[in-house]
């Protein structure tokens, strides 16, 4: 026993040595998740105190689930709750299939440099920050100086401009379609990658034994996809509860605000609004248990319907 666990020790010992390099390439980003994302969770003691700033978090007292108690007695919060599931839900919906549809049309494309240019198009909104997204969507569905509105009323869909941002049914469809724009491009780039490392005698021999494009995309590409497929379809389901704060606030106005608020503009406005610092971190933190809960659960499923597959 002893004499394996030396030569269990003296092998580790040589791996650290071999791939040293590549421990201190790495260690800089070790060290900013630790100072900013492990180190901060000790702020989630808030969650069960009534916290004063002037106390700071040690000093202040402990209530319990106080907060959790108050969370689930909030009609408020059922009504993010449920905005939060339904944009979450639709964006999966619609997000997920669509990316997998446009990568397998980028990939089919003959022509390379038209190949590159489309993939650079579609890439670009990725760096827009959603401040500047927002803005260009207001500016495009204004009522007074849209493009889309002038469109409308040129064909004579409408016969008078509508503001389409403050109506509570069109927030929605205009968020989905903004996320659609502003995602796909980064998506593809990572399916586009697998396919990349798809060996192309697969496809020459399908070719010689008489498959069509549609089959080799059928049986070569979508199998080689899978993996890559399942791991981004978890780390979506992960974010069921998360809709993205920056998304919502730069889209959503006091006309559309019953049906978009969700769990992270709740947040903001508790805490750093009303500064109810405790509360805000009551919320997030059941917002960050239930993510983690939904990824062990989706991963479970991925595992039992692919037992080689294997994430977490």
């Amino acid at each position: 026993m002893s004499t394996e666990k030396t030569i269990r020790g003296s092998k580790r010992k040589k791996q650290i040595k071999q791939y040293t390099p590549f421990y201190l390439f790495v260690l800089p980003a070790i060290i900013v998740a630790v100072l900013f994302c492990y180190l901060p969770m000790g702020g989630l003691a808030i969650a069960f105190k009534d916290y004063k700033m002037a106390r700071g978090i040690a000093g202040s007292d402990w209530v319990g689930l106080k907060h959790f108690q108050k969370l689930f007695s909030d009609p408020n919060f059922y009504r993010v709750l449920k905005n939060t599931l339904t944009i979450s839900l639709l964006s999966l919906v619609t997000t997920f299939p669509m990316t997998i549809v446009f990568t397998i049309l980028v990939n089919e494309l003959m022509n390379k440099r038209f190949k590159s240019v489309v993939q650079t198009i579609t890439y670009m909104p990725h760096f827009l920050s959603w401040v500047v997204v927002g803005t260009f969507v207001y500016q495009l569905l204004s009522p007074t100086g849209g493009v889309f509105n002038a469109v409308l009323l040129k064909l004579g869909v409408i016969d008078a401009p509508i503001y389409f941002m403050a109506q509570q049914n069109m927030f929605v469809p205009i968020y989905l379609i903004t996320n659609l724009w502003k995602t796909t491009g980064y998506s593809i780039v990572i399916y586009l990658a697998t396919i990349a490392g798809i060996d192309a005698s697969l496809y020459e021999a399908a070719s010689m034994d008489g498959a069509n494009r549609f089959h080799r995309i059928i049986h070569i590409t979508l199998p080689a996809m899978l993996p890559t497929m399942c791991t981004m379809l978890i780390l979506q389901i992960g974010t069921l509860v998360s809709v993205g704060f920056d998304p919502i606030f730069n889209l959503y106005n006091d006309a559309t605000y019953q049906t978009a608020d969700v769990i992270s503009t709740y947040v903001y406005r508790k805490g750093m609004v009303e500064s109810q610092y405790d509360y805000s971190t009551a919320i997030g933190l059941f917002q960050n248990v239930v993510s983690l809960a939904l990824v062990l659960i989706a991963n479970r499923f991925a595992k039992k319907a692919n037992p080689e597959y294997k994430v977490i």
